[in-house]
């Protein structure tokens, strides 16, 4: 593959947003006692018996009544596997280890095999054409919460239980015919077929690989490669993780069908479709139609769910091709999905990110929501380290600009390199541009590459200093820039020119969303808003201003129009607020100030 990641590991984040978020995310994870997380696996083995209310039940979509209890528990033992493969914390591995032995308890008194917190009736109720509520979805959670820590944990009763389990699997899922199968899979299977492809990676068993293949979407991935467009109004997260299969399942195969499943999706579902320019593409969970956005400006666009998993399979991409647009993608979603929908203060996930002018956001709560977009949260808001880095034939590849540390061997020499984005208290921001800082400092003097990505929403050339020396620097087809030197202990300063810019729909070209390079700027209004402009220069209707917080400068914009003025702030600063997201654009008058 032309781009491998590097571990989290070897990634140290530095004070920033980012760090805020993830404190934010790990503290949240950590006030969640165990015995809560883990009551719907202790009811379905038995082994827990109550009189009256338990203290700190789990309400919502973990309610002991909800046919998708139990969803979020696999969500939590993923994140934080992902939290200690990047920071060794023994705190919630320690935790995680315990909710694990506990699984492993309710494994035993379920007969040894199944684990799951639903009773295996449920599949049976699909398999009849009863109505149930997605268990296959649910199933997959606690599945791919124990591979999790099984791989980037160590754990090794994690491994071991979902092989006992897989045995289950392998008898049920096997009484049935293919198209049996095809029937039962119509109903949200989640990631199912991407955590058996995991699991054969790593035991190379065939009965592993065999479950992968019932388990595939024959007639979704037919539809997609056959069909012009076979999403429009599908509910988007039923299908974006069976892509995911797809893709895992090309990787531990080498099945070219499955590689192109995933780039007809990818052209179906982004390249063909268009974007709201935070990244979504869906109304009410579904797919809106290609092209026609403007009539699907509502109070449900964007569910959390969709962002990640499009996140995550945008990263299948950039690994595959090396190529720069993925990871503009990754971007826009980072700034407009994941920290858009998480509060800055309490942490908690808006499962929807309305874009109706004058909307407010709908912030879940610690215990009696859970929604599946609660549960996608912790996994996202641990995305980070793994994000920035990556490794190619010939050197380092930058593909965030999230400040870090890296701590890279390559070829039995470690060098290490630290990524700042410049700037401090006693300065404004710089509207015009975004400047990087790269220290890079080897054991010994090493010829290599630094391949920095130049964004989409670049406005001019990258300019690049050397140890204060501006440098000849070669673009290359996939959208870096690189830098070839020998490399010894150098400091590297990187100039990304940004500004704002105007965005229309694609269906509307006179409504706009306003950008500062890759972040949706939403303006604090009740409603509907017009905006008087000059029609070749949209932006120039608002104008840049700073607010002292504390220590920290918070860069926003306002509008020098009458008849109102409007202040504009990133989207991901909203919290309880109003704010509008997309404006009419109206020309000015001739003599209009």
């Amino acid at each position: 593959m032309p781009l491998q990641p590097i571990a989290s590991q070897h990634i140290q984040l530095l004070e920033s947003m980012f760090v805020r978020r993830h404190r934010l995310n790990r503290q949240y994870m950590l006030s969640l006692k165990s015995e809560n997380l883990l009551q719907n696996h202790y009811l379905e083995a038995g082994l827990w018996t109550t009189m009256g209310q338990p203290e700190g039940i789990h309400w919502g979509w973990e309610a002991p009544t909800c046919q998708l209890r139990g969803h979020f528990l696999g969500h939590w033992l993923s994140a934080a596997a992902s939290i200690y493969a990047h920071t060794g914390e023994e705190e919630l591995k320690g935790k995680a280890d315990r909710i694990v032995s506990e699984l492993g308890r309710c494994q035993a008194a379920n007969g040894g095999e199944w684990v799951g917190s639903i009773p295996p009736k449920y599949l049976d109720w699909l398999a009849k054409g009863k109505e149930v509520w997605a268990p296959h979805y649910t199933i997959h959670k606690t599945l791919m919460g124990l591979l999790d820590m099984a791989v980037l944990a160590g754990s090794e009763q994690a491994m071991e239980i979902v092989k006992r389990w897989a045995g289950w699997f392998t008898r049920w899922a096997l009484q049935f015919t293919k198209e049996q199968m095809d029937d039962m899979l119509e109903v949200e299977t989640g990631g199912m077929m991407e955590a058996w492809a995991s699991l054969y990676a790593l035991t190379g068993q065939a009965e592993h690989l065999e479950l992968m293949r019932m388990y595939e979407r024959r007639r979704f991935f037919d539809c997609l490669l056959n069909e012009p467009d076979a999403l429009t109004y599908q509910h988007a997260n039923t299908r974006i993780p069976e892509v995911h299969g797809a893709a895992r399942a090309w990787e531990v195969t080498g099945e070219s069908r499955y590689r192109q499943v995933v780039e007809a999706f990818w052209r179906a579902a982004v390249t063909e479709r268009g974007l709201f320019c935070t990244g979504g593409q869906t109304e009410c969970e579904l797919w809106t139609p290609p092209g026609r956005l403007a009539s699907h400006l509502g109070m449900k666009n964007q569910e959390h769910c969709t962002v990640y998993n499009m996140m995550r399979l945008a990263e299948y991409l950039l690994r595959w091709t090396g190529e720069a647009s993925y990871a503009d993608y990754w971007e826009r979603n980072l700034y407009n999905g994941v920290m858009a929908q998480q509060n800055p203060k309490t942490g908690m996930v808006a499962y929807f990110l309305p874009l109706r002018a004058g909307a407010v956001k709908e912030w879940a709560t610690p215990t009696e929501s859970f929604w599946c977009c609660q549960a996608t949260l912790l996994q996202a808001q641990t995305l980070y380290p793994a994000s920035i880095y990556f490794e190619d034939e010939e050197g380092l590849v930058i593909c965030q600009y999230i400040p870090s540390e890296l701590n890279w061997e390559r070829g039995g020499e470690n060098r290490h390199v630290t990524l700042k984005l410049a700037g401090s208290p006693q300065q404004q921001p710089k509207m015009d541009r975004l400047v990087l800082n790269l220290h890079v400092k080897c054991d010994r003097p090493a010829e290599f590459t630094i391949k920095i990505r130049l964004p989409w929403w670049l406005q001019g050339e990258a300019t690049v200093l050397m140890n204060g020396q501006a440098q000849q620097v070669t673009a290359t087809q996939a959208g870096f820039a690189c830098i070839r030197r020998t490399w010894a202990d150098e400091a590297v300063g990187i100039e990304l020119p940004k500004g704002l810019h105007a965005i229309p729909l694609p269906d509307a070209p006179d409504i706009v969303a306003y950008l500062d390079g890759p972040v949706v700027m939403a303006g604090l209004c009740e409603g509907e808003t017009i905006l008087q402009v000059d029609p070749g220069r949209p932006e120039a209707a608002l104008i840049p201003v700073y607010e002292l917080e504390w220590y920290c400068w918070r860069p926003g914009y306002r509008t020098q129009v009458r008849p109102q003025g409007i202040r504009f702030q990133p989207l991901y600063e909203i919290q309880d607020e109003r704010y509008t997201v997309y404006f009419h654009l109206t020309p000015k008058e001739n003599g209009e100030q």
